[in-house]
């Protein structure tokens, strides 16, 4: 609890010795849209269980805002407003979302307050916790009135240069917008990079912000926040190679790791982690360097199991969970290692948490380690590396499948980042992406859209 939002809006209540009235909760990493039995189930049995705590002083929901639900493409907007229907107009209702969230009208509409996250990687979901209900129990005491409005333009970006600290260009306009915070009558000040992998309607990133009781105020720097997001986005455009190209770049630098980050089948974004575009690079490329790649595919790891460390076998890896991206191939190797895959992330929104790959093998192939996993799992630092022994100092190539996360990893012993260009559903960029929802014009699709103006969401 004290790395999550929740433990941070339970401890922010225990300081004014209010009652909390915990209804539900529910967590998973990124994949495909929920079911609509799924999100049917949750959401009936939250909506009963805050019906029966009536009357209620106020309402903090922790959701994320980039859900979606197979005919429902904002579950989180639809709880907001069945929220407001039943506590009725005068019940505040504040909402933390992450900052990847899709910022809907629906949201701002039937919430007094919306609260980001202010880090990437992120690590500060506890602290946004504790500001929501600091802000609830303001307004409970009357001290001040929220009024929220919401700044988008169509910049539909991936995260490879939306960190929240050194010198990306998401982190300038982080510290920009934190800044407006110092101004009177401004109570908090949110930025969004979408989460730009789920096609729905009106999707875009910008800067939402809460003043006491001031539009004019909240609609000026909402719009003014927007403006330079749009005039920054060439800079959240990453630049690419394909495997080969970064390969032989790699080989003309002098030690390593070299990381070569395939987000196209990023875990925590929502992909299988079954590519082997990387792998193939490497074996086909010639090189015999110490490498490590990591791709989740259970058959292989079940296969390794059953032979044992020290067998040779001849496998089908690779592209079985998600076939669409690319095709398996049959690879020899030696298993050097089997472990029941279990870890425990240090750090970040889940320090502490234990986690599963499910049985996992690390096969040889010659001087190449493919850590073969039978779940996928999200990527906070090297915990998945460590789980099956391997050293990351010691290779010439890591395969690393985030476009953030690499950084703590490997950020203090990586001599060189390369981006890869590969084929996935969790793309670096979205230039080439058909959208189906998501109308065009939109960035990066069009480098230019004459006569833009910020959408206005209050």
């Amino acid at each position: 609890m004290t790395s999550s939002v929740v433990g941070g809006m339970l401890d922010g209540l225990s300081t004014a010795d209010a009652e909390p009235v915990p209804l539900i909760y529910a967590s998973a990493c990124a994949a495909g849209p929920m079911t609509a039995a799924c999100y049917g189930q949750l959401r009936s049995e939250w909506f009963e269980r805050l019906r029966r705590s009536l009357p209620v002083h106020g309402v903090l929901l922790p959701l994320h805002g980039s859900a979606l639900a197979d005919g429902v493409d904002d579950p989180e907007g639809d709880m907001i407003e069945a929220a407001r229907r039943l506590v009725g107009p005068e019940v505040p209702i504040v909402v933390t979302l992450d900052l990847h969230a899709h910022v809907t009208q629906q949201m701002v509409q039937h919430a007094d307050a919306l609260l980001a996250w202010e880090t990437y990687p992120h690590r500060d979901q506890y602290g946004t916790g504790q500001r929501a209900a600091r802000l609830l129990l303001e307004m409970l005491a009357g001290h001040c009135h929220p009024t929220m409005v919401m700044g988008k333009v169509p910049v539909i970006t991936s995260a490879i240069h939306g960190s929240t600290w050194d010198d990306d260009p998401f982190a300038d306009l982080m510290r920009y917008t934190k800044s407006l915070e110092q101004q009177d009558g401004v109570l908090s000040t949110s930025l969004f990079l979408i989460h730009p992998y789920m096609d729905c309607e009106s999707m875009g990133s910008g800067g939402l912000i809460v003043t006491d009781n001031d539009s004019e105020l909240a609609e000026t720097l909402a719009t003014e926040i927007a403006q330079r997001y749009w005039e920054r986005r060439h800079d959240l455009e990453p630049e690419m190679l394909l495997p080969a190209e970064a390969i032989a770049a790699g080989m003309q630098i002098d030690g390593g790791p070299v990381i070569l980050v395939e987000s196209a089948d990023c875990c925590g974004g929502g992909a299988a982690g079954d590519s082997i575009a990387t792998l193939s690079a490497l074996i086909d490329s010639g090189v015999d360097v110490p490498s490590i790649v990591p791709v989740v595919d259970p058959d292989a790891a079940a296969s390794c199991h059953r032979a044992g460390p020290g067998a040779v076998l001849t496998l089908e890896l690779g592209h079985k969970l998600d076939p669409r991206w690319g095709t398996s191939r049959i690879l020899r190797g030696e298993v050097e290692r089997v472990v029941d895959g279990n870890f425990v992330y240090t750090g970040g929104q889940w320090d502490g948490r234990r986690e599963q790959m499910g049985p996992t093998a690390v096969l040889r192939i010659g001087a190449i380690r493919v850590i073969i996993m039978s779940r996928p799992t999200y990527d906070w630092a090297d915990e998945q590396l460590r789980a099956v022994n391997l050293d990351p100092v010691g290779a010439k190539f890591i395969a690393a499948k985030n476009p953030m996360n690499y950084r703590l990893a490997y950020g203090n012993i990586a001599t060189a980042v390369m981006i890869l260009d590969t084929p996935g559903p969790t793309p670096p960029t979205l230039k080439h992406v058909r959208f189906r929802k998501l109308r065009r014009p939109y960035f990066p699709a069009d480098s230019e859209i004459p006569g833009l103006r910020p959408t206005i969401l209050k």
